[in-house]
């Protein structure tokens, strides 16, 4: 069965059905994640919760193009994402996901703006438009003349913005956010989250976020429980 939402939903943004993926061959082989099926929609963001080893992260790589399914499919927008060529692949994963990590992944010699810049020099944007950009949107995200900062003289919370910032400069449609409280402090966690759920979401963006922090559960519109390769509960998000 698949899990998704009243059929008067928002549009559909991604369509994960019947996705296995294991490892290794033979007596060796473990299977990480086991015939998962699941709808997450436009202007939802979606919680994927459960420990260690669920096969949260692989089921997030297999969504955004990086591992691709033993079995199964992956639809984003109404495309099948393992039928495209290695080009039109690489296509997707800069222009249709973006992805805030853990620990944040910033180049520590590079000025807050020239990080969030990144997206669109791999798109062949014009430096000075980039980084003129770069700058709107780290207004956007409460960073206002914190543009030509390094890293190392930003806060955990400012260095989480700045990776939010790096993520939605070129407009995705999917935001894949791993684990972004774990580095943070519980206020500043949610503080961060609460943020992205009031001025980042949208209803042409679907956000699907990992996370053990039971503290900002409030903000899920639904939270999917993994265990052992496959979903084993659904909440309808509380806020």
């Amino acid at each position: 069965m698949t899990i998704s939402l009243h059929p008067e939903a928002n549009k559909e943004a991604i369509v994960v059905t019947n996705v296995t993926k294991w490892f290794g061959e033979g007596e060796t082989r473990m299977t990480a994640v086991n015939a998962v099926n699941f709808v997450a929609h436009f202007g939802e963001m979606l919680f994927i919760v459960g420990p260690s080893g669920s096969g949260k992260t692989t089921l997030l790589s297999m969504i955004s193009g990086i591992l691709k399914p033993d079995q199964g499919t992956v639809t984003v927008d109404g495309q099948n994402i393992w039928n495209y060529s290695n080009d039109k692949l690489a296509d997707f994963r800069l222009n249709t996901i973006g992805f805030v990590f853990q620990d944040y992944h910033l180049f520590p010699r590079l000025t807050s703006a020239e990080n969030v810049a990144i997206p669109l020099i791999l798109k062949q944007e014009n430096w000075d438009h980039a980084i003129i950009q770069a700058k709107k949107y780290l207004d956007i995200v409460g960073l206002k003349g914190r543009s030509e900062l390094l890293p190392i003289k930003l806060s955990g919370g400012e260095q989480q913005r700045v990776a939010i910032a790096r993520a939605i400069v070129s407009g995705p449609e999917i935001l894949i956010f791993d684990e972004p409280t774990a580095s943070l402090d519980g206020d500043t966690g949610r503080l961060i989250v609460q943020f992205v759920k009031e001025q980042v979401l949208n209803e042409h963006r679907c956000i699907i976020i990992v996370t053990h922090d039971n503290r900002i559960n409030d903000f899920a519109d639904r939270i999917i429980h993994m265990e052992d390769g496959r979903i084993t509960g659904l909440d309808k998000g509380t806020e």
